[in-house]
C-alpha cells in the first residue's frame, strides 16, 4: 500500500474521543479556521472556551502521504483532504457553476490547510468603495480601524514581506520577517515590465522565509496548495494548539445543526452531533460563528424559529445574499529559453500599479507573476505511457520552458449572487445542502478583458508565444467566500455591525469573510484574521461588562 493510500480514515467512529460539552463555558466558537483558531487564542486562559468544528483533526505525520496524494495524477484536489460525499454535498443555481468542494477543507485548521498563503492587506478605498469610486456600499469601519489589527495579524501568522510595493496601503512596521527573494522567471518578467513602464514588487507570504515560531524555513516541497509538508506555510493548527494549551477545548468532528436562542435575544446553545449519532447543546455565555462564508449563512439558515422564521440573525433578510469570490484573470505561453518553472510553489512578485484606478467601470485588480506555468516533472512522467529514454526526451522538450501570469478582479455584491437551502437535497444528518446561485457583473467581466490586455502584452514583451487567455468566457473562482452575512451600521442593510456583533442578538458574533461588504481583489485571509482578532477583543470587552 503506497503512502497516499495509507492515509487515515478521519471518519472512522470508534476514535474513543470524549465530545460531551463544556460545563459552564463563557465563549462557543464554530469553526477552527484561521478566523476560530485567532479568536479562540485570543480569548483563551482568561475565559472558558470551547471550539466546534464540522470535520477531523488531522494527524500532521499524514502530510507527506498527503502530498503524494496531492502529486499522483489519479486523485483529484478534494481526494487529499477527504472532501466529499453527503456530509460536503451542495447544489448549484444561477448561470454560473460554483466548483465549491474543489477548495475547502473541513477539519481543525480549516481553509489554511490547503491555501497558497498570499496575505494582503486590503487598500483605503476598499473600504470606501461608494465613496471614492462610485459604486457598492461603504464599510461601516475605516482601513485606519483594522490597520493596527492587519500588524498583529502578521505577527500572528508569520508574514514575510518587504517595503517595495509603492501602490500598498501605509503600514506602521516592518513584516516580521524579509521578503522571499525575486525568483528566476521573476527576473525574465522584470526586463519585460520595465520595459513597458510597469512596476514588479514582493509579495507578502505567510510562510517562513527564515525559522520563526518554533517552525522552520520554507524548504521548497513546491506542493503549498493543496499540502505543505514541513508546516513553514501557516495554517490555523498553529493558533488552535495554543488555544488549547492555554486552557480551551476543541472538539473535532461536532458539525453544529442549529443555533438555540432565548425570548431576550441571545444564542443559548450550539446543538452539535457526534459521530455516535448523539446530538449534545454546547451552551455558553457568548458564541463567535466562524464557519466561513458558505456554512455561516447556512447555519444561520438552518436556526430558523418562530420568532425567526427566515433564519437567526436574520431580520434584514441578507442572510445568504451578495455571495461574491473573486475572478480569474490569466494568460500564459511558452518561451524559447529555461524558465525554471515549478520550483516554487508560490508567486514572489506581483503587480498592484492598477489597482487604485478602479471607477463605477473597472474594478480593482491586481496582477501575479508565477512561478509554476506548465506541467511539473513529475505531472509529465506520471502522465505519460513512455519511459526510459522516450520519457527523459519528453521531459527535456516540454518542461521549463513556459511562462504565465495570473490575476484578481473584484465582483461586486448582488443580492441575487447568494447562498441558500437546498429544497430535496440533504446532507449526512438530514440537513439541506447549501444552494449557490452564483451571479457575475459586467464590470468585473469588463476589467478581465482589460486585465488580460496587460498581460499579453508583457508576455509578447518577453518574447512568449501566448498560448492560452483566460478571459471573460474562460473565468472561473479564487474560491473566496465573501459578503454572505455583511458588515453594515443600519441593521436593515446588513447582518452584523461594525463590531461584527450581529444586528439581532446581542451575545453572537461573526468572524468570517463573510462580514465583507466588499471583496477588494486581495487575497482576504490577512483581513479574516485582524477581523477575528478584533471580534475576541470585542467579546473579551462585552464579557467583562456581562459581570
Amino acid at each position: 500500500m503506497s503512502g497516499a493510500e495509507s492515509v487515515g480514515d478521519e471518519r472512522s467512529d470508534a476514535d474513543g474521543v470524549d465530545r460531551t460539552p463544556v460545563p459552564d463555558a463563557d465563549v462557543c466558537v464554530i469553526g477552527a479556521g484561521p478566523a476560530g483558531a485567532l479568536a479562540a487564542d485570543r480569548l483563551a486562559g482568561d475565559h472558558e472556551v470551547v471550539v466546534l468544528d464540522a470535520g477531523p483533526r488531522f494527524d500532521p505525520a499524514d502530510r507527506l502521504a498527503r502530498q503524494e496524494r496531492a502529486i499522483r495524477p489519479f486523485y483529484d484536489r478534494p481526494d487529499v483532504w477527504g472532501v466529499g460525499g453527503a456530509r460536503d454535498a451542495h447544489e448549484n443555481a444561477g448561470n454560473r457553476f460554483y466548483p465549491l468542494n474543489h477548495a475547502r477543507v473541513k477539519g481543525v485548521g480549516g481553509s489554511t490547510l490547503h491555501w497558497q498563503g498570499m496575505v494582503m492587506r486590503l487598500h483605503e478605498d476598499d473600504f470606501n468603495s461608494g465613496r471614492e469610486r462610485g459604486v457598492g456600499p461603504d464599510w461601516p469601519i475605516d482601513y485606519v480601524d483594522l490597520r493596527p489589527y492587519y500588524a498583529e495579524a502578521e505577527r500572528e501568522l508569520g508574514v514575510a514581506g518587504a517595503s517595495d510595493n509603492p501602490y500598498a496601503p501605509p503600514r506602521e512596521e516592518p513584516h516580521p520577517m524579509p521578503a522571499f527573494e525575486p525568483s528566476y522567471s521573476d527576473s525574465l518578467f522584470a526586463e519585460a515590465c520595465e520595459s513597458l513602464g510597469i512596476d514588479m514588487h514582493s509579495v507578502p507570504n505567510a510562510r517562513n522565509s527564515e525559522p520563526y515560531d518554533d517552525r522552520s524555513p520554507c524548504v521548497g516541497y513546491g506542493t503549498c496548495q493543496p499540502v505543505c509538508p514541513s508546516g513553514a506555510k501557516y495554517d490555523a493548527t498553529v493558533h488552535v494548539e495554543r488555544a488549547e494549551e492555554r486552557g480551551a477545548t476543541v472538539i473535532d468532528r461536532a458539525p453544529v445543526q442549529r443555533l438555540d436562542h432565548d425570548g431576550d435575544d441571545r444564542v443559548t446553545a450550539a446543538v452539535y452531533a457526534t459521530p455516535d449519532g448523539e446530538e449534545h447543546r454546547q451552551e455558553a455565555d457568548a458564541f463567535v460563528v466562524a464557519a466561513g462564508g458558505v456554512e455561516t449563512p447556512r447555519l444561520l439558515l438552518l436556526s430558523a424559529s418562530d420568532r425567526y422564521p427566515d433564519g437567526l440573525a436574520n431580520g434584514s433578510g441578507h442572510v445568504g445574499e451578495f455571495f461574491m469570490d473573486h475572478l480569474f484573470a490569466g494568460a500564459g505561453g511558452t518561451l524559447d529559453e529555461p524558465t525554471r518553472q515549478n520550483h516554487v510553489g508560490f508567486y514572489t512578485s506581483a503587480c498592484d500599479q492598477f489597482y487604485d484606478e478602479a471607477d463605477e467601470a473597472q474594478a480593482p485588480f491586481k496582477l501575479e507573476f508565477f512561478n509554476y506555468a506548465g506541467p511539473s516533472p513529475v505531472e509529465m512522467a506520471l502522465s505519460g505511457d513512455d519511459w526510459g529514454d522516450a520519457l527523459l526526451e519528453r521531459l527535456r522538450d516540454g518542461y521549463g520552458t513556459h511562462v504565465a501570469m495570473g490575476g484578481l478582479v473584484e465582483q461586486l455584491p448582488d443580492a441575487e449572487s447568494r447562498v441558500t437551502l437546498a429544497d430535496d437535497r440533504t446532507d449526512d444528518h438530514g440537513n439541506p445542502v447549501p444552494r449557490i446561485e452564483w451571479t457575475v457583473g459586467d464590470r468585473a467581466l469588463d476589467t478581465i478583458e482589460r486585465a488580460n490586455e496587460i498581460q499579453v502584452s508583457i508576455l509578447e514583451e518577453l518574447g512568449a508565444d501566448v498560448e492560452w487567455v483566460a478571459g471573460p468566457d474562460a473565468t472561473g473562482p479564487a474560491y473566496h467566500h465573501m459578503g454572505t452575512t455583511r458588515m453594515s451600521d443600519d441593521p436593515d442593510r446588513g447582518v452584523v455591525d461594525a463590531d461584527c456583533r450581529t444586528h439581532d442578538l446581542d451575545n453572537c458574533w461573526i468572524a468570517s469573510s463573510s462580514v465583507f461588504p466588499t471583496s477588494g481583489a486581495m487575497n482576504p485571509t490577512l483581513t479574516i484574521a485582524a477581523l477575528a482578532l478584533r471580534v475576541g477583543d470585542g467579546v473579551a470587552d462585552w464579557l467583562a461588562d456581562e459581570t
